[in-house]
């Protein structure tokens, strides 16, 4: 069709089917991170997000975030794919469709992101309408205002591939969502340590291996932006995790496997907002001095009472918050056409970034407590005592991950008391 390239095309399709594949792999990257008694339901809130947010991307939530109704929300434009066509968008040069397709894997992702705050103790059936909700109410509402014709976008606020909608936000409403459904009941009182680091170090190889086509892609084309964010997307990273070593060596004189993949996940989220828009130098540094709030974040967290599990919003709100102000300082005209940042004469694309680094906690992090809060009204929002204790695979899906056998847990259909005491199955 007219206005279509196909160079261009074959790419997005290459990108959109790489962001998807994130999903899954931050699954594992979960799962390895909790015991082994939730492996499956962690999973599985993973694979629950991209059902729930395909099917609310499709029918209301790609129109509140690229229709045109306003500055503040798209309204009703595209629901249910109306228009969505073969034909470009505006001056785009992939099929509308495919466009949408790109678009609806970042919202898959970011709702599986804010699991990792409330799994081994949320109930699946809570989370799932969570899951619906978010990703109308804030996902797509943060796209609108950063990626959309919303407020952020018109004001100049630079964000390449999703500092505000999918970093800033996931962080954030994780923190509200730990907050609300509170601490697992062990938190504290002994240690809750990762399962199996394999699963974490293959699930963080994966996830930045998808995120190729998360900053690759959102050049939407194969053009220059594209290419910087591809490269960006390779050193920032890489100079995370050197960062990682060196305080894990001078913290406690080892460097573990879930430090590493946990500083590849920083650096990728470090570079999201800023790939297409700073130079590979600028990437370098980045990742080196951003990694060192994140990791200080992470090491002090369990020291307070907040349970944010996964650390979540270390990770991504933390990370996304100094990308975006990074841009600010290093943007490079020379390396973007769109604008300076102050190190290069120009203040205001700064007060750009702060504000947006400003005012997506407090939209995400209101929201997220405001549904919880309602959804809680409705539903438990965490399952018993008991169900705790015997583990999420065994009671949300009547799974587990590790079956040997001796020792496996009976679960009874009956009601149980939040103090009855997990049996053995003694066949």
């Amino acid at each position: 069709m007219s206005g279509i390239d196909t160079g261009d095309t074959a790419w997005m399709l290459v990108a959109t089917a790489l962001v998807l594949l994130m999903t899954p792999a931050l699954g594992l990257f979960y799962a390895g991170l909790v015991r082994g008694k939730n492996t499956l339901n962690t999973f599985m809130m993973c694979i629950a997000a991209i059902a729930i947010a395909a099917v609310t991307w499709t029918a209301i939530g790609y129109s509140f975030a690229f229709g045109d109704a306003n500055e503040i929300i798209g309204g009703f434009d595209y629901a249910f794919l109306k228009d969505v066509t073969f034909a470009p968008r505006e001056d785009s040069t992939i099929p509308h469709l495919l466009f949408f397709a790109f678009q609806g894997t970042f919202c898959i992702i970011t709702v599986a992101l804010v699991s990792g705050a409330v799994v081994e103790r949320m109930r699946f059936g809570a989370f799932m309408v969570f899951a619906a909700l978010w990703s109308v109410l804030v996902y797509a509402v943060l796209a609108h205002w950063a990626f959309g014709p919303g407020w952020l976008f018109n004001g100049g606020t630079l964000d390449f591939a999703g500092g505000v909608a999918v970093e800033m936000a996931s962080g954030f409403s994780a923190l509200a969502a730990a907050l609300v459904v509170g601490a697992r009941k062990d938190y504290g009182r002994q240690a809750l340590l990762p399962h199996n680091a394999v699963y974490v170090l293959l699930g963080a190889g994966l996830l930045w291996f998808g995120w190729f086509g998360f900053n690759g892609g959102s050049g939407f084309g194969t053009g220059q932006n594209s290419v910087l964010a591809f490269v960006n997307t390779l050193l920032c990273p890489a100079a995370a995790l050197v960062t990682w070593f060196t305080l894990d060596l001078i913290r406690g004189r080892t460097v573990t496997a879930v430090g590493a993949a946990t500083a590849i996940i920083v650096g990728c989220v470090l570079i999201t907002p800023a790939g297409g828009f700073i130079s590979p130098g600028w990437a370098l540094a980045l990742g080196a001095a951003g990694a060192v709030p994140c990791h200080a974040a992470i090491a002090f967290r369990p020291r307070t009472r907040v349970d944010e599990t996964l650390d979540v919003l270390a990770a991504h709100g933390l990370a996304g918050f100094t990308g975006i102000l990074f841009i600010g300082f290093f943007a490079q005209k020379s390396w973007n056409d769109l604008s300076d940042g102050l190190f290069y004469g120009n203040a205001g694309q700064l007060l750009d970034q702060v504000l947006a680094a400003v005012v997506t906690p407090l939209y995400a992090f209101g929201m997220t407590f405001l549904l919880l809060k309602l959804i809680g009204l409705v539903m438990p929002l965490r399952v018993s005592e008991y169900d705790e204790a015997v583990g999420m695979d065994v009671t949300q899906h009547g799974e587990e991950a590790y079956v040997t056998g001796e020792g496996a847990i009976l679960v009874s259909t009956e009601s149980r008391g939040d103090d009855a005491v997990p049996v053995a199955d003694p066949a």
